[in-house]
Parts: structure tokens; C-alpha cells; sequence
């Protein structure tokens, strides 16, 4: 494990010398000390991408990036179960999800080498114009130096998300892990080390937000700023980028609603509620936490919903057969139940959960835990909880679910799961959400638009829009005309 920054394609101690412990979340033991990154730090950083970018890497070809990238996937894979095994420690989540999660980023970075070969072939494509004395062409080129901050919930991937479509639309890149999980982040470094990736084009500085993200943030020779998190410090990077107007894109919190109407299958419903909301111990932006259930279906799968959460087996995420692994850190395990607290004491009904394990005495666990009608009101079903736990409320018809899905300051993601295929589309359609998934929740795919409407964030990540977060269009019109223009001069 490294405990240094890379920068210029060089490992190098912090410029003040500060570090900072990294836990693993099951054990709360010390995992490893990584460096407390600086406002100086960050500047070394930015004027190697600076660099990096002016002087080769902005002028490469998409088929060479793509070449640098597939290397990168190549040499990922090679450490693959490894990489998985860092994760758990790092973060807490099963193996099985690591290993999930490890191999999409791989994915990840080899699609992108593909949009990045396919760039090739878009460059210089004709634009028609109706005045046939000019002739237009569009290019798309790379954005500049991108600063990119990662969330703690799926370390690498996050990582993948943002650095494989900078890289492949030639942007060089400055990237800032969290400081609860940065331990992958380095591997992706290290990894870009071993290939030979040219100096300066990926760079990594670990540190808090307020002394290395802040900075990041604020400094001029950062075009693009690519976050994701918490909607608080997203308003603080969009005020920062408002200084000298970066680009940014912004991915932030949700409180996603899954609509179940009473024509759906009890237990295909149970299986997909419960992956929408303890997938990954519940730290999803995404998450599907606030369940719509149609009356007539309501007792029968709430009964099944509660037998089948309480079955769901909590522990070290290296432990054969776990399902629910600890909270990040002390901090959000405080949070979550702070939560609870509230719910129980504005009148909601605990249906299971609500507590920490009684059979582990160590590390940052909270039951699987399940509300039932909450006022709309509360902060259990209003707020982002960023945990294992699930709220429930009945409607009767289906524009009552609509209305109570879309009536939140958030718009991330939804889901919908009925027996009538032309009723889902309706709902699907009515949702005010980036993501709708229709008889299923989670999937992501890095061929698919990911991002949201409302305080949910700012543009798309993944696909062909992930790609385009890091290119500028530009249009070159040429007069072609035999004649001269003859406006000022008859």
C-alpha cells in the first residue's frame, strides 16, 4: 500500500509532512497512514497536468489514448482479487460486492477506450450549412486539466467513473479521493506508474476537503471541476468554480422513491427493495429508501419485506456469506442514528432493525432497518440518510404515488414495478429523476446516462455523456466563395 502522493508521475512525500490514519470501518483498527495533501500540494499537481496537457497529452490521438487506457485495465485486472480485498478493508462493503465493484471499473476504462477510438472518427465531421459560400467543421477537444473529487462509497469505481472519460477525451487530470477510502485510489495510481502513463497526465493527492479539495477547487488553472457527494459541498465547488466559471459537473444526494403497484410480483418486489436499499450498507446516492406500496399488496409484502430483511446476515465483509457489511466511519454511524432516533420520536413505526448488532461488539454496524408512514414531513423520509434505512407509505392510486415520489428537492433516481407494462412506462415517464428503473432497482451500466434533476446535480456521467463532460465543441468556418464578400468594400 502506498503512503505517498503521485504527482508528475513521481511518488513524493506531502510538502508539510502531515499524515493521516485510515481505518477499516469493520474493526476500526489502522489500516495504513496516507499523506495529508496541501494547498501546495494541489498546485504541484495542477501545473503537472498543466503541463502535461500543453505538451503532449492534449495533442495525442484518441486511438493512443485508448492504447494507454486498456494498458490501465489490463494492469487492474492483474491485481484484481487483491484490489478487492483492499477494498473491503478499506470501505466495509462484502467481498462479493468489492469484487462487483472492482470488476466494473475495469469495464469502465476499457469502454471508455472505445469512445476514445471512436473519437478518431468523429473529428472534423461536416456541418451543411444552408449558405454554401462557407464550409463548417466540428471538432471536439479536450477540456484541460480536470479536478476531480470521488465519494467513500465505491472507492475505485468512483475513481473509474471520472478518470476514464478525462483521459480518453485527452484531458489530464488531478484527482482527490476521499479521505476515508483513498487506499484503491493509490492502486489506480500505482498502476498508471507501472504502464508508463506520461508524467504529469494522472496525478493523485490524498488530504481532507478543506485542505486539499477546497484548493482543487479554487485553482485557476483547473478548467473542469467533476464532483461527487454531499449537496452542501457541491454548492461550495459550484461557488468556487463560479470565480473564474469552470466547468463542472456535480453528481449529489438523492432520496429516491420505488413505486410498487398491487399487479407486482411479491417476491420479485421483496428481492428488488431490498437490493435498492442495503445494496452497499445503504450508501447509494441512489438508493431507492422511500417505499410507495399500492394498498392492496401493502400487508402482504411488508410482511414478507420484514422476514426478509431480518434474515440478512451482518458482519466483516471478508466473513463467508455476508450481506451487510459496517458504516464508513463513526461519524455516519452517528448520523444513522441520529435518524432513527428522530424517526421513533415523530411517531413512524419501527418495523425491524434500529440498532446496532448485539453480536458485534466492534466496528461501525447498524441493524437493516425499516419505517413505517412516516410524515411527509419528517426527515426520514425528506432527508438523505446515506444508510440501511428504508421508509414505507400506502397510496391508493397511482397519481397519489407520482406525487409523493416527486415531492423532494431531489431528483436522482426512481423506480416503478408493476405488471402493466403501459403503466410503468407512464410512471417511468412521470418521475422527475435522472434514472428511472422500471420492475428493478440499481442496475448501472457504463454505457448509460448517470446523473440527476434538482439539487440531485449538475450534467451526466457514464456513456457518450460522460465522455463529452471532458471535451469543448468547436466549429471552424471557412468562406469558400468565389466572390468577394463585398459588404464594406462595393
Amino acid at each position: 500500500m502506498r503512503d505517498q502522493l503521485y504527482i508528475n508521475g513521481e511518488w513524493v512525500s506531502p510538502d508539510l509532512g502531515g499524515y493521516f490514519e485510515v481505518l477499516d470501518p469493520a474493526s476500526e483498527q489502522v489500516i495504513q497512514r496516507v499523506p495529508a495533501g496541501t494547498e501546495e500540494d494541489i498546485d504541484h499537481a495542477v501545473r503537472a497536468a498543466r503541463r502535461a496537457f500543453e505538451h503532449g497529452w492534449g495533442q495525442t490521438s484518441g486511438a493512443e489514448r485508448a492504447g494507454w487506457l486498456e494498458a490501465l485495465a489490463d494492469e487492474l485486472e492483474a491485481g484484481q482479487e487483491a484490489l478487492a480485498l483492499l477494498e473491503v478493508r478499506d470501505n466495509g462493503k462484502p467481498l462479493a460486492e468489492a469484487q462487483w465493484d472492482i470488476g466494473d471499473a475495469i469495464g469502465c476504462f476499457r469502454y471508455y477506450a472505445e469512445l476514445a477510438r471512436e473519437l478518431d472518427s468523429r473529428q472534423d465531421e461536416v456541418l451543411v450549412l444552408p449558405d454554401q459560400r462557407f464550409r463548417c467543421r466540428i471538432r471536439r477537444e479536450p477540456v484541460g486539466v480536470a479536478g476531480q473529487i470521488i465519494p467513500w462509497n465505491y472507492p475505485l469505481l468512483m475513481a473509474a467513473w471520472k478518470v476514464a472519460p478525462a483521459l480518453a477525451a485527452g484531458a489530464t487530470v488531478v484527482l482527490k479521493p476521499s479521505e476515508l477510502t483513498p487506499l484503491t485510489a493509490l492502486e489506480l495510481a500505482a498502476a498508471a506508474d507501472r504502464i508508463g502513463l506520461p508524467a504529469g497526465v494522472l496525478n493523485l493527492v490524498t488530504g481532507l476537503g478543506a485542505e486539499a479539495g477546497g484548493p482543487l477547487s479554487q485553482h485557476p488553472m483547473v478548467d473542469k471541476l467533476a464532483f461527487t457527494g454531499s449537496v452542501p459541498t457541491g454548492a461550495k465547488i459550484m461557488s468556487a468554480a463560479a470565480a473564474d466559471i469552470k466547468n463542472i459537473s456535480l453528481e449529489l444526494g438523492g432520496k429516491s422513491a420505488f413505486i410498487v403497484f398491487d399487479d407486482a410480483d411479491v417476491e420479485a418486489a421483496v428481492e428488488w427493495i431490498l437490493f435498492g436499499i442495503f445494496w452497499n450498507q445503504g450508501q447509494v446516492c441512489s438508493a431507492t429508501s422511500r417505499l410507495l406500496v399500492q394498498e392492496g399488496i401493502a400487508t402482504r409484502l411488508l410482511e414478507r419485506l420484514v422476514e426478509a430483511t431480518r434474515n440478512i446476515r451482518i458482519g466483516h465483509g471478508l466473513e463467508p456469506g455476508v450481506q451487510l457489511g459496517p458504516l464508513i466511519s463513526q461519524g455516519q454511524l452517528d448520523k444513522v442514528i441520529g435518524f432513527i432516533e428522530q424517526a421513533k420520536a415523530s411517531g413512524a413505526r419501527l418495523l425491524t432493525g434500529g440498532r446496532r448488532p448485539a453480536q458485534l461488539d466492534r466496528g461501525y454496524f447498524i441493524e437493516p432497518t425499516i419505517f413505517d408512514e412516516p410524515a411527509e414531513n419528517s426527515s426520514i423520509w425528506r432527508e438523505e440518510v446515506f444508510g440501511p434505512l428504508l421508509c414505507v407509505k400506502r397510496f391508493k392510486r397511482e397519481e397519489e404515488a407520482v406525487r409523493l415520489a416527486n415531492a423532494s428537492r431531489f431528483g436522482l433516481a426512481g423506480a416503478v414495478m408493476s405488471g402493466d407494462p403501459a403503466r410503468a412506462a407512464r410512471v417511468a415517464n412521470a418521475l422527475r429523476a435522472g434514472i428511472v428503473w422500471v420492475n428493478c432497482s440499481q442496475p448501472t451500466f457504463s454505457q448509460a446516462p448517470w446523473g440527476g434533476m434538482k439539487q440531485s446535480g449538475i450534467g451526466r456521467e457514464l456513456g457518450r455523456w460522460g465522455l463529452e463532460n471532458y471535451l469543448e465543441v468547436k466549429q471552424v468556418t471557412e468562406y469558400v466563395g468565389r466572390e468577394p464578400w463585398g459588404w464594406y468594400l462595393k
